[in-house]
């Protein structure tokens, strides 16, 4: 006989924020996207290495290596770029943790501000931490939040 849990454990863990930055899509593309290698760990701040492992043009197949300070755990993965089309969308996927990260631009037009809508996903949780679901969720959400932020802060920095 067959257990059947109450929750499906490759069902991914969703957090997204959205934030509009005044600058145009291409300026907000140009820090996120073609200068993606050396930004990253900027608004990234867990991020205490980081390692781009094919140069830093930003290219679909690129792969890096980083170290998480994850709650006071050092958490290493290496990730690859899956999408990437300027000026519009950025998308890693880990390859050694299932996670996903998308940055995605649009703009009216060519003038300002840019819309960023940032997605992570954990895409599989350990059933054991099923039951946290709601924790790990906020967790996320608040990942997110500071995550957009800290881009759009770094890039009105950038500009002055």
């Amino acid at each position: 006989m067959q257990i059947k849990f109450p929750f499906d454990s490759s069902k991914p863990v969703v957090g997204e924020a959205v934030i509009d930055i005044n600058h145009s899509i291409h300026e907000v593309f140009s820090f996120i996207g073609e200068r993606f290698f050396d930004n990253y760990p900027k608004w990234a701040l867990e991020v205490v290495e980081f390692e781009p492992m094919d140069g830093k043009e930003v290219f679909v197949g690129a792969k890096a290596k980083q170290v998480r300070n994850d709650s006071g755990a050092a958490v290493e993965s290496v990730f690859e770029i899956t999408d990437y089309q300027p000026p519009a969308t950025l998308i890693f996927k880990g390859l050694t943790a299932p996670y996903r990260h998308s940055y995605l631009l649009e703009s009216s037009e060519q003038n300002p501000p840019t819309r960023l809508t940032f997605r992570f996903e954990l895409l599989e949780i350990e059933v054991f931490m099923r039951p946290f679901e709601k924790l790990i969720r906020s967790a996320i959400e608040e990942g997110a939040e500071n995550t957009v932020e800290n881009i759009k802060n770094l890039i009105a920095l950038e500009s002055n």
